[in-house]
């Protein structure tokens, strides 16, 4: 059974462990030695506090961090679990956001959608330029919320140009179809492959609100855009993605460099007072 050691301990000159440090590490060696899986229950803050030899200040800190960290789930008055592991994402799969899912044990997971709003507004220059159109050219601005399980969320926006979108059947959308097949059955766009930027932020108090996030958790904010097979840039999209619950995988090669940290500063699209679609 691994041991904590006490605070002030040092293996060498600058190696310094505070008591919840230490507590963090027993946890996850626990947590490996007898070979837990996700739901099984963990020993309790006193049982820990024991074992490290700790105060049960120093154990709640240490669960509040593996907690931040995806690693425990902690349910009132039942007791630490170890946590679902992450869902795996490539983001760099073509097609919707479910292609982009990997298979886990052999099936994808079950994804939902529901519309949260549609309008039509100005881009941000940024944007505009992303789209190879005028900042003065309208585009379509979706944002959608997908459900994986009965926990897990992402919240996911569309930028699409009216030039190359003139229509979007929103009763589709309503109903939770893909937006990705509407527009490729209806204008023969499909993404032959995708420029992309990941960031870690903090999400704006709606975002969190839609995510069902705590004050504090952070997500990672994919901003991305989709060329077709002559190069031409159709769609800017940006996913939010719970920082703690996702793992992502990427490969290939980017063809495009437009992205950089200036280009993400202003993603925004402007809304018309009296949009006319």
């Amino acid at each position: 059974m691994p041991t904590a050691k006490s605070e002030g301990s040092t293996s060498a000159a600058g190696d310094r462990k505070l008591r919840y440090q230490y507590v963090y590490d027993l946890v996850l060696a626990i947590m490996a030695e007898r070979g837990l899986r996700p739901g099984d229950r963990l020993p309790s803050t006193t049982e820990l506090a024991e074992i490290a030899d700790v105060s049960s200040i120093s154990v709640r800190r240490a669960l509040d961090e593996l907690e931040r960290a995806g690693k425990i789930t902690r349910r009132q008055g039942l007791g630490t679990f170890v946590a679902e592991p992450r869902i795996a994402s490539d983001p760099t799969r073509p097609g919707e956001l479910l292609h982009t899912l990997l298979d886990k044990d052999g099936g994808l997971p079950a994804v939902t959608t529901s519309l949260i709003s549609i309008g039509v507004g100005l881009p941000s220059t940024a944007i505009a330029t992303a789209l190879g159109v005028d900042p003065g050219q309208p585009v379509w601005e979706i944002w959608r919320k997908r459900s994986i399980g009965s926990t897990d969320k992402i919240l996911e926006r569309a930028v699409l140009p009216l030039s190359r979108v003139p229509a979007i059947d929103q009763d589709r959308l309503a109903q939770g179809e893909s937006l990705y097949r509407f527009i490729e059955e209806r204008y023969q766009l499909t993404d032959d492959y995708t420029e992309q930027a990941f960031e870690v932020d903090t999400p704006s108090s709606w975002e969190a609100e839609h995510l069902d996030l705590a004050p504090g958790d952070p997500i990672v904010r994919v901003r991305g855009v989709s060329f077709d097979a002559d190069g031409r840039a159709f769609d800017c999209f940006e996913q939010c993605y719970r920082a703690t619950k996702f793992t992502f995988y990427t490969a290939g090669q980017t063809r495009h460099r437009i992205l950089g940290p200036s280009e993400l500063s202003n993603w925004s699209v402007m809304p018309l007072s009296n949009p006319t679609y």
